[in-house]
């Protein structure tokens, strides 16, 4: 099941990258994109909640462990390690940056 939900994913990225590239580069920007662009693009993420999203989830894996749901404390944990590596992806890019 999860191979077949991957398999969906990538074939839709793929699919939607390939739309996106056939379309014009003018239809591609939007009014939003141009005022970010404009605004100096800056993004500013929370990373102590992300932190803390990320300590919830795992305790909510090990309480799903210990009532015996077990399937659904590996989703949580991997939600909780997709966190942690996204956080480790904003620092590396903080840290490249300057």
């Amino acid at each position: 099941m999860h191979r077949r939900i991957s398999a969906l994913a990538v074939t839709a990225a793929v699919a939607g990258g390939v739309l996106f590239a056939a379309l014009p580069a003018q239809a591609a920007t939007t009014a939003v994109a141009r005022q970010s662009v404009a605004a100096g693009g800056a993004i500013s993420v929370n990373i102590d909640e992300l932190r803390q999203q990320s300590a919830d989830l795992k305790a909510k894996a090990a309480r799903l462990d210990n009532e015996g749901e077990h399937e659904a404390a590996q989703r949580a944990r991997a939600e909780a390690n997709a966190l942690d590596e996204r956080i480790q992806a904003y620092l590396d890019a903080e840290e490249n940056m300057s």
